[in-house]
């Protein structure tokens, strides 16, 4: 049988645990470098891993050191040949020991130490303290998945599946049944022979003794023999079946108003949100479908490219949008089976008197079906220095406002920049119980 030796200082995997320790003790370092990688990134580049550096001086581990006053130690110390008693040491020369200074050509330093976070790193970090709002809906209806679920055990199966200590105790029962020697009971009988054969002339009665034992050993080596330590019948494995499962699918309604007041900053801003919500939902669902609404006065269903990139604009009419989402979902998507949650981005234009409408269609229709509905409103930075009262706005946030005190499913917040996107985010999907206490 071959062996294989893996003599790599630091194989694939050996380290994960170590690895995950280090981040949690660094935990605010990664946080703030995530944070910060956010607010720069692109969309496109918005679930790649990132950079961390860490100041060496938060890698320092705790350990034990004599104190350098009181207690008595005993220590011999190396002399030298350079000072005697009275010399004065001459002050080093400038330009070293410090990291990250200027204009020091030469002496020695640390630099901060850096890593990479990995992608699923990063994402684990960037969703943490996230859940999704309301219970999750799962169905068997066309959208099950087989996964494998125990079922016993077999006398068969691949050596990775094997159960060893259902193995060992079929083992260990059948040398009990079959009066299989112990090696402690071989062990004593050749003692006992061993110590006999020492004495220099042993009488009769000894040397009856020493054949005794000597057949004896032959006899229980032999059965032990018959009688294997692990026989292949006592192998089980654990034996899986294919077991139809409950799939988790959402759909995602992204509805964006692309009138003319809704410029290329207006869409880019609200592309980050959405982008920022799907990464979070693939994450928790294994289907996640992307419904993508676009409107004027008029709202119609486009792809992904039309809707963010297409430049045509008209008039607002904020209600078309949410019949338009009532439509799809009546035809397409469930409720029962199908996790309903809807972005809408818009910068709070609206038609006089539309927004009535859409306080109809939100409570009447949709709400009653959705897990979550999160309303973003994209307005300027000399704008956000004013509506800094959430009870002031446009007549559209403020019939949202009031959608808002009526259903725990609906969340609104406003947005004047790229780095308002992840806190907004934050605080939409924060844990019920941060929020309480936050």
């Amino acid at each position: 049988m071959t062996h294989f030796i893996d003599r790599r200082l630091n194989p694939k995997g050996r380290s994960t645990g170590n690895r995950r320790r280090f981040i949690g003790r660094i935990k605010a370092h990664v946080r703030e470098a995530v944070d910060a990688s956010v607010r720069k990134r692109g969309i496109t580049d918005m679930e790649a891993g990132t950079e961390v550096s860490v100041p060496r001086d938060s890698l320092s581990e705790p350990s034990f050191r004599h104190a350098s006053k009181g207690g008595l130690r005993e220590g011999v110390l190396p002399g030298n040949r350079n000072f005697r008693a009275g010399d004065e040491i001459e002050r080093p020369p400038p330009g070293g020991g410090g990291a990250g200074r200027k204009g020091a050509p030469d002496g020695e330093g640390e630099d901060d130490f850096v890593f990479a976070l990995s992608r699923d790193e990063f994402l684990d970090i960037f969703f943490e303290n996230l859940e999704l709002p309301d219970l999750i809906k799962r169905s068997l209806a066309g959208s099950s998945v087989a996964r494998p679920r125990r079922a016993g055990l077999s006398v068969t199966g691949s050596p990775a599946n094997l159960n060893v200590g259902r193995t060992m105790r079929r083992a260990m029962g059948r040398r009990i049944a079959l009066r299989r020697p112990s090696d402690a009971k071989l062990d004593d009988m050749r003692e006992r022979l061993f110590a006999l054969e020492a004495v220099f002339e042993p009488d009769a009665a000894q040397r009856a003794e020493m054949a005794r034992l000597q057949g004896e050993i032959e006899a229980a080596t032999a059965h032990r023999r018959r009688v294997p330590y692990l026989d292949p019948l006592d192998l089980r494995y654990s034996h899986f079946e294919p077991q139809p499962e409950p799939r988790a699918q959402a759909v995602m309604f992204c509805l964006m108003d692309v009138s003319a007041s809704m410029g290329a900053r207006e869409k880019d801003l609200a592309k980050r949100f959405f982008v920022l919500l799907h990464l979070f939902l693939t994450r928790r669902y294994d289907t996640v479908d992307l419904v993508f609404i676009r409107h004027t006065h008029l709202a119609s269903e486009v792809d992904e490219q039309t809707f963010f990139h297409s430049r045509e604009s008209g008039g607002t009419m904020v209600s078309t949008a949410l019949a338009e989402m009532h439509r799809v979902q009546s035809e397409r998507y469930p409720a029962s089976e199908w996790n309903i949650y809807a972005a809408q981005a818009s910068d709070g234009d609206n038609y006089q008197g539309d927004s009535r409408d859409c306080q109809i269609w939100l409570e009447s229709e949709l709400l009653k079906i959705c897990q979550h509905f999160a309303y973003v409103e994209i307005i300027g930075e000399a704008e956000a220095r004013i509506l800094r009262d959430a009870a002031r706005g446009t007549e559209l946030w403020m019939a949202y406002r009031e959608v808002a005190e009526r259903w725990p499913n609906f969340a609104m917040r406003r947005v004047a920049g790229a780095g308002d996107i992840y806190p907004v985010f934050r605080d939409l999907f924060a844990r019920r119980s941060e929020a309480a206490h936050g």
